[in-house]
């Protein structure tokens, strides 16, 4: 019987995991027994099983001079020991990043200009601090895309993997020349979705990496490196960078996956099935956290997607977007109901 389960994140190694779950699939039994099912040596699984008791996560009984027998401890007991005490020390974890934040905002104030601005060199350095910074949005990141090199392949970066499995949107500006390299329209095919937009325009003004609107990362040319880049925090420079964006994304066309596994300009073919579910369900009356889950999406890519449909339309409010969806046949009215209410539907 397979099971889909991950444990690492309560701080089993992947050999404890498997053991661990084996024994709670399969049941227990002697180490050699345990040896010749796993198909390995008795001593590994002597070292492994110890690990897990260490844990109580198994129990070993002896029943007269018969070899032990190891059993597995019931996982709503001994895996909820160990999530309650991973929960404690991320608590204590999230405290303490608080309470530094809030030394290092303080800080600002009267921080020098380094505080403020950090030059990272080498293509290395650049790779790893555009993760950290990807790993570390709670909300969105904003992105522009070149044609020319990265520091980071888009199919070696998995901070971005897990920042989306986090809930975190994803908005794209990509120059024209950049989809001419297959491997980059398979990835953006790929990501293309509920937490991924991707807007096309003819030429990026720079490559850009906004995180939550508090920092942002931008390319240097600096000589005797092959990449450098500069990471500001400083609030006016980053608002700065952030209204560019805004101004690039408004003026992009929107792209979308087609049929033949390719990428199609989106903003002649109106909203996918997933946009006129979405209209049809905030139209009916509900907050955009119930269609979010209702849509298994976050509340602020609800945001995000009707705020793309409105620059499509050029609407200025909720009201008017719905009257447009309306005139262009992508929801249609229903009549009055019992309080005068005039309903939409799909």
């Amino acid at each position: 019987m397979a099971l889909e389960v991950d444990l690492s994140a309560i701080g089993l190694t992947e050999v404890q995991e498997r053991d661990y779950h084996s024994l709670v699939v399969e049941g227990g039994g002697t180490a050699e027994a345990l040896a010749n099912r796993w198909g390995r040596p008795v001593g590994a699984v002597d070292r492994s099983l110890a690990s897990l008791r260490d844990l109580g996560l198994v129990e070993v009984a002896t029943i007269g001079r018969d070899a032990p027998r190891w059993f597995p401890t019931a996982p709503d007991v001994a895996l909820r020991g160990l999530l309650n005490t991973r929960q404690h020390a991320l608590s204590l974890a999230e405290t303490s990043v608080a309470r530094l934040t809030e030394i290092f905002r303080r800080d600002l104030h009267h921080a020098d200009v380094g505080d403020l601005v950090e030059v990272v060199l080498g293509t290395e350095a650049v790779g790893a601090r555009f993760l950290q910074l990807e790993l570390s949005a709670r909300e969105e990141v904003c992105a522009f895309v070149d044609a020319s090199p990265v520091a980071v392949n888009p199919e070696d970066n998995r901070a971005e993997e897990q920042a989306l499995h986090r809930g975190v949107t994803f908005r794209v500006v990509m120059e024209r020349a950049a989809f001419e390299d297959e491997a980059t329209v398979a990835e953006a095919r790929e990501a293309l979705g509920a937490s991924v937009l991707l807007r096309a325009v003819e030429r990026v003004p720079t490559k850009l990496l906004v995180t939550d609107g508090t920092v942002a990362m931008a390319p240097l040319s600096v000589r005797g490196y092959d990449a450098a880049a500069v990471v500001i925090r400083a609030r006016s420079l980053v608002q700065s960078l952030v209204t560019l964006f805004e101004s690039v994304w408004s003026s992009g066309i929107p792209v979308v996956p087609d049929a033949q596994g390719g990428l199609v300009d989106g903003s002649a073919a109106g909203p996918d099935a997933l946009d006129v579910a979405l209209l049809s369900l905030v139209l009916s009356g509900l907050t955009d956290d119930a269609v979010g889950k209702q849509l298994g999406m976050s509340g602020r890519t609800v945001q995000r997607r009707l705020r793309a449909l409105m620059d499509y339309t050029g609407s200025t409010s909720r009201m008017q977007l719905g009257w447009e969806a309306s005139e262009r046949g992508w929801v249609t009215r229903r009549p009055l109901d019992s309080k005068g209410t005039p309903g939409v539907g799909s």
